[in-house]
């Protein structure tokens, strides 16, 4: 267990966003591999991973309903130093993550049939969706289980575990990948079913390695069975914190079919050049992610331990890091967008779509790398309302004028790649109101640290 709430801010932010981007590097190289063979495999296969992927924003909305509220009330508990608190939040957690996952199991594999149908292109690009989601979905199922974990881990700002295991299942994902995929070395090829298998494999030996480690001698999240049986109070308070937040993300998968909605009459390249776009873009955005990820338990401990003056230095320190790296980033798109998009495919119509995608949104990544920062703040004062009320704003600026100009004649993609940019400007616009709305609420009157403790020195 870390005590976050003395020392530099800046200290404990590179820290702990070191263990979080060390740890997405390799989720990003795992998704940028899985892109590369898919490439090779044809401008469907990629396009069926994409429309696929989309899954993985649904489970990321899940996911954070659980996380969120995990990493905030152990953050809370452990700044205000009651470590049996943390364990009872943290065995909450578990039982909670079991039964999702078992939920979302049974439903994710009943509706892939009719899910693929809905958003591919062609009947070539539904059937290839269909085989990943089979072996992609338990994958997934198990992320339950390992975001209940690596959350707690989070707010105890214990963040190495969480590198380790999410770092060893992606290099044994990789691994197994295109053995998998093109059957090297077993004269079994499974295609794009591979990926799926591979990821599998690799989460499972995450999620046992995590438990372990949560049953070391020492540890104060020791799971106990009595503290496992559902308490609806714990559930309650887990899911009022992380259910704005989930939503947040269920909103990208929203943004996402619609998209891939629009997409169908332009056919699979422009799926497939959408695809790799956004992965790209996601994974170049990964620091910022980190960055996000580490603010929620610093900002959090902090609030439990009733230092405003460190909560409110925390965002201003975490978001000029955002605005300076996302600046880079903008730069680096507006020149070798092209480049990018090739590395994947080199069909002419994919890269002409991943480019003029890139080449566009990329405008939007400053304030988004601050929409981030600000959620990640709401998220350790436990109310992510606000965060909720702006994606839903943006999400409507986006979807539904794009939904009424796709039945002019001469619709194009672009103009929902300029949407989106607009969209994320006055969302941050809106949070940045509502985030001091949210301090002067919850901050004015707590005291005010050394300045010592509260600076960057």
């Amino acid at each position: 267990m870390q005590d976050l709430t003395t020392g530099s801010l800046v200290r404990h932010l590179f820290a702990t966003a070191g263990f979080m981007l060390f740890t997405m590097i390799f989720q990003t190289l795992y998704f940028l591999a899985d892109l590369y063979w898919m490439g090779r495999l044809g401008k469907e296969a990629v396009a069926a991973v994409g429309v696929a992927g989309n899954f993985t924003f649904v489970v990321l909305a899940l996911t954070q309903m659980l996380g969120v509220g995990t990493t905030t009330l152990v953050s809370h508990a452990v700044g205000r130093k009651d470590p049996d608190g943390a364990r009872r939040i943290f065995n909450q957690a578990q039982s909670l993550s079991l039964l999702a996952g078992a939920l979302f199991l049974v439903i994710g594999l009943a509706v892939t049939p009719a899910y693929s149908r809905a958003f591919a292109a062609d009947e070539a690009t539904a059937a290839l969706v269909r085989q990943f989601l089979w072996w992609f979905i338990p994958a997934m199922a198990l992320q339950f289980a390992l975001i209940a974990v690596s959350s707690a881990l989070r707010g105890l700002g214990d963040f190495k575990p969480g590198m380790i295991a999410g770092s060893s299942s992606v290099v044994l994902n990789m691994a197994l990948a295109p053995v998998l995929i093109f059957g090297w070395g077993t004269g079994v090829a499974m295609g794009v079913a591979g990926a799926g298998a591979a990821s599998v494999v690799a989460v499972a030996v995450a999620v046992t390695w995590l438990y372990f480690y949560a049953e070391r001698p020492g540890s104060i999240l020791r799971l106990r069975r009595d503290e496992m049986v559902p308490d609806a109070g714990t559930w309650k308070r887990l899911l009022g914190i992380g259910l704005p937040a989930g939503v947040e993300f269920g909103l990208i998968a929203v943004y996402m079919g619609v998209v891939y909605v629009l997409s169908q009459p332009f056919g699979a390249a422009a799926q497939a050049g959408f695809g790799i776009g956004q992965r790209v873009g996601q994974a170049a955005f990964m620091p910022v992610v980190a960055l996000g990820f580490a603010v929620a338990p610093v900002a959090g401990q902090n609030f439990g331990a009733g230092r405003g003056d460190r909560v409110r230095a925390t965002f201003r320190t975490a978001a000029q890091l955002a605005l300076s790296g996302m600046a880079m980033l903008v730069l680096i798109f507006q020149l070798f967008p092209a480049a990018m998009i090739r590395v994947f495919s080199t069909d002419p119509a994919v890269v002409a779509v991943g480019e003029e995608y890139l080449r566009i949104v990329s405008w939007n990544y400053m304030a988004a790398g601050l929409v981030f920062v600000m959620s990640s703040m709401f998220q350790a004062m436990g109310n992510t309302r606000p965060s909720l009320v702006t994606s839903v704003i943006r999400i409507i600026i986006v979807a539904v004028p794009s939904i009424l100009l796709s039945r002019l004649p001469d619709f194009r993609l672009t103009w929902v790649w300029y949407l989106t940019v607009v969209s994320v400007f006055l969302q941050m616009t809106i949070g940045l109101w509502l985030l001091r709305r949210e301090f002067r609420l919850r901050l004015d009157g707590m005291p005010v640290a050394p300045m010592a403790q509260t600076s960057g020195a």
